[in-house]
């Protein structure tokens, strides 16, 4: 079995393509807002559960958590020096992320138009 070595690559890589989607998301939530702003509650509800953009908020909120996550573990495994702290830290972190992720999800899969 080998051993596995980490040299943070991986996670740079993470932190630079959620980076690069929440950008372009943003921008291209930006753009239609001012194309066609929607009027009421209920264009913006009918705007937001198309399909497609249905799928561009799901990945825009898996996109942040997977940002975040990132950043709490590296701050964390860098100024917690505590390995039982540390574990609940992160265990609070990952909780709290996955929680987001999933009500999101559940918002956005189960509306209906």
């Amino acid at each position: 079995m080998a051993i596995r070595t980490f040299t943070g690559m991986r996670a740079w890589t993470v932190q630079r393509v959620s980076a690069l989607y929440l950008l372009l998301f943003t921008v291209g939530f930006l753009v239609a807002l001012l194309l066609q702003r929607p009027a009421g509650f209920e264009a913006w509800r009918a705007w937001v559960l198309q399909p497609g953009m249905r799928l561009a908020l799901l990945m825009f909120f898996v996109a942040v958590a997977f940002h975040a996550w990132v950043g709490v573990r590296d701050i964390t495994l860098d100024y917690v020096k505590s390995l039982p702290l540390r574990a609940v830290v992160l265990s609070l972190a990952a909780g709290g992320l996955l929680a987001s992720v999933g009500w999101a999800a559940l918002v956005l899969l189960q509306s209906r138009s």
